[in-house]
């Protein structure tokens, strides 16, 4: 006995919305182990719901537009295209300030992808979805080795120094900074009433800086007090 057509047109659309929303998981959740496995803010769970809502604002845009076809003017495009600048709330979330330094920007790219890879997993663009989500991962992984092996990554850091009022007191603590490759972005002096100068450096500082050595050098200047860093 065979099945009634539109009881095979139910199984295929069924199959077809099964097979999208675990595609946009399974992509999702490439993407979000990588973030996971980086201890970022936001991992597995939340590229993994990220993808999977795309693919299912997706899949209702399309609904919309074949229910009302012929009945009113609707656009699929419209409601899936809120989830490309609505993302960005969430990718905010991801974004920390510490110190001059900005973190969590690739975790909020991340999220932003994953959304468009969602969005192509729930409108059946498998193809694109795929090598989206295997690009991404080549992005986070290898790339992220390059950069660890073969680019310099510095940090703008805030040190504060008190020192004594003696003349050439910057030249010798611009030196200690160079022996350790810092360079000098910015210098505001004050002067205090006991004699002692407020130093504030902005400084642009190789993140493999060892700050307790640091530290221990600039005290060794003479007429150095104390020292406070931010970043």
């Amino acid at each position: 006995m065979s099945l009634a057509p539109d009881v095979l047109t139910q199984a295929t659309a069924a199959l077809t919305v099964a097979i999208r929303l675990a595609l946009a998981v399974f992509l999702g959740g490439m993407v979000g182990y990588e973030r996971e496995a980086s201890h970022r803010p936001a991992g597995l769970r939340t590229h993994i719901l990220v993808a999977l809502g795309s693919a299912l604002i997706m899949l209702v845009s399309i609904f919309i537009f074949e229910v009302f076809q012929g009945y009113a003017s609707v656009d699929p495009g419209r409601i899936a295209a809120q989830v490309v600048s609505g993302i960005g709330f969430l990718g905010a979330g991801t974004i920390m300030r510490e110190g001059l330094t900005i973190r969590g920007l690739t975790t909020a790219a991340s999220l932003w992808v994953v959304a468009g890879i969602g969005l192509a997993a729930g409108a059946g663009y498998y193809l694109g979805a795929i090598l989206t989500a295997v690009a991404a991962l080549a992005v986070l992984v290898i790339l992220s080795r390059v950069e660890h092996r073969f680019i310099a990554k510095s940090t703008l850091q805030i040190m504060e120094l008190v020192v004594r009022d003696k003349p050439g007191m910057l030249g010798r603590i611009g030196s200690v900074l160079g022996n350790f490759n810092i360079n000098i972005r910015n210098v505001q002096m004050s002067q205090r009433p006991d004699a002692l100068l407020d130093i504030e450096l902005q400084l642009l500082m190789p993140t493999v800086v060892d700050l307790t050595q640091l530290t221990q050098d600039l005290m060794a200047v003479e007429g150095v007090v104390s020292i406070r860093h931010e970043g």
